[in-house]
């Protein structure tokens, strides 16, 4: 009988562990899997779609589309420290400022987007990159590494605009995942070209995202899948969730770039919590945005007066702080 109990518990344990392991690769597959189906969990294009109904809002877009059709891009290529292709596209200033800002886009974007942005910068006279990230775009990849393996291809990009482009005064700002990406990088070593960071609505760490995501769409919690997916992650992809990080970049003392934090105060997707826990943890200059009545990278949308009125004080800050 003993026996009979004993047999019958390893199998429930051997069940229990595939049907886990499963679970675990059909959330790889679904949220970080290069593929342009599955949840689209945020994203600059989907809040623009959301204004795009009102008629002024539909003169606006068109109007922002020929003026980018207007632009003339240049699409760059750089490869990553693992040997992928990574695709770009560059806007030289005819009236250059002498400064140089990098957009990275959100998950499952692409280059293409953030126009209005674009557009701001072009006017007060930055030279523009856009990469796509890796597993986006015309980028190589198999999978979405979530800022975390994307804060080196970050790094490549600014050591391209230096070498190549002979850029001196580089700044990063990014959107949602992209914002996490250069949260990320702003951990590691980065040449003196760059002078500051602004993440708009990026997440403390890809364990609590996803963990919010799951939590948020599926009401499930998020002991032992999210566990399990980042074990997956790991085998698949090279690293894990508790290692890809935001908050333990922007902790290190050593790189204390100047850093401005911007988030909507309805944000469903990136709680608005992650935002102040990351301005608390950060050292050096710094400055925290929590917008009122705003959702998820939609502040430039909703209140762009007041963002390009902060974003250039802060640029300002920055230059002198440097």
């Amino acid at each position: 009988m003993i026996k009979r109990i004993g047999v019958t518990l390893c199998w429930l344990l051997i069940i229990t562990v595939v049907i886990l392991i499963g679970a675990g690769n059909y959330i790889y597959n679904v949220a970080l899997n290069r593929s342009d189906e599955g949840i689209k969990l945020y994203g600059t294009e989907e809040a623009v779609k959301a204004v795009s109904a009102l008629e002024e809002e539909q003169k606006r877009l068109q109007e922002l589309t020929s003026w980018t059709g207007q632009q003339d891009f240049e699409e760059v290529e750089i490869h990553s420290d693992d040997g992928l292709k990574l695709s770009a596209l560059y806007l030289k200033n005819d009236a250059s400022n002498g400064k140089t800002v990098i957009l990275t886009h959100g998950y499952k974007g692409n280059n293409e987007q953030l126009p209005e942005v674009t557009k701001f910068y072009y006017e007060k006279g930055y030279d523009i990159l856009k990469p796509d990230a890796r597993g986006h775009g015309k980028s190589e990849g198999d999978y979405i590494g979530m800022g975390w393996d994307d804060r080196q291809d970050i790094r490549k990009w600014i050591d391209y605009l230096i070498r190549e482009k002979k850029e001196k005064t580089i700044f990063l700002h990014g959107f949602s995942m992209g914002a996490s990406t250069v949260l990320m990088a702003s951990g590691d070593e980065l040449p003196h070209e760059v002078k500051g960071i602004i993440a708009d609505s990026g997440y403390t760490s890809v364990k609590e995202e996803l963990a919010h995501q799951l939590k948020h769409l599926y009401n499930l919690p998020s002991f032992p899948l999210i566990d399990i997916t980042s074990l997956v992650t790991e085998k698949r992809a090279g690293f894990s969730f508790e290692e890809a990080s935001a908050l333990n970049q922007v902790k290190k003392k050593d790189h204390d770039l100047p850093l401005f934090i911007i988030h909507g105060d309805k944000d469903e997707l990136v709680p608005p919590e992650m935002a102040q826990r990351l301005y608390e943890n950060a050292s050096g200059m710094k400055e925290l945005w929590i917008i009122p009545d705003v959702g998820h990278t939609q502040g430039f949308l909703e209140d762009d007066e007041e963002y390009k009125r902060r974003l250039m004080g802060f640029i300002q800050e920055a230059m002198t702080a440097n």
